[in-house]
């Protein structure tokens, strides 16, 4: 309840210690071995891992995600961000509202579309964005030093916004910098306002973020891809 109450407020709301140092190693050492492609920031469509989408499904991470969304709420999407002093990297305030989709159905109010690692893509409309809530599991302690999240509180109720509306938000709201130990879960509205600085530190901060819906239908014609 009191996530589903911070989320409803601020757009975000942080669970500490909701898996051990010991399954967080693990999955780690499981993804590593994967032939899943990896990119220099780490590895888009991890759906597609038996243990992220084992993980994905567990019944601690569906019990968050049906705290927000409602009890037919599933994962679809999953990515791992691996920021290191290898591969680092700054995020500017910006939304996610990009969906994966089975296919391309010209629909008013969803676009442009896109096409990655084979996956259709397409900008959804704000309605549709109310229905997916992004669950992010800490594989290594996030700090103030290694380009953890940024937010903007409040901006996920604002719709999606116009480069003029989002300058404006950031010069007149506080952000809150979300540091969160390993092994715990930051749950967020995509249409949060969020950025992220390039890490100062040599620590690695690998967060995998996952992604549920209401349910895969998100419009008459739309359906949710598993990516």
């Amino acid at each position: 309840m009191k996530t589903r109450l911070a989320i409803e407020s601020d757009g975000f709301a942080v669970l500490p210690d909701v898996f051990g140092a010991r399954e967080c190693a693990g999955l780690l050492a499981e993804i590593s071995e994967s032939p899943l492609s990896r990119s220099k920031a780490g590895v888009r469509h991890a759906m597609r891992h038996p243990v992220v989408a084992a993980l994905a499904n567990s019944a601690m991470m569906l019990s968050i995600a049906q705290q927000v969304l409602g009890p037919g709420a599933l994962p679809f999407q999953a990515t791992l961000f691996d920021k290191s002093s290898e591969a680092n990297w700054l995020v500017v305030w910006h939304q996610d509202t990009a969906l994966p989709l089975v296919e391309r159905r010209d629909t008013p109010g969803w676009g442009p579309w896109s096409l990655k690692k084979g996956i259709i893509y397409a900008h959804a409309p704000a309605t549709a964005l109310s229905q997916v809530l992004a669950l992010r599991v800490h594989l290594d302690d996030s700090s103030p030093d290694n380009g953890p999240l940024r937010v903007l509180p409040g901006t996920h109720n604002k719709g999606v916004l116009s480069d003029d509306a989002m300058a404006r938000f950031i010069a007149e709201i506080e952000p809150t910098t979300c540091v969160v130990a390993r092994g715990g879960v930051l749950a967020m509205r995509p249409l949060l306002v969020h950025a992220s600085s390039k890490s100062r530190s040599g620590e690695p901060r690998r967060v995998l973020h996952i992604e549920y819906a209401a349910s895969l239908t998100m419009d008459s014609q739309l359906e949710l891809a598993i990516a």
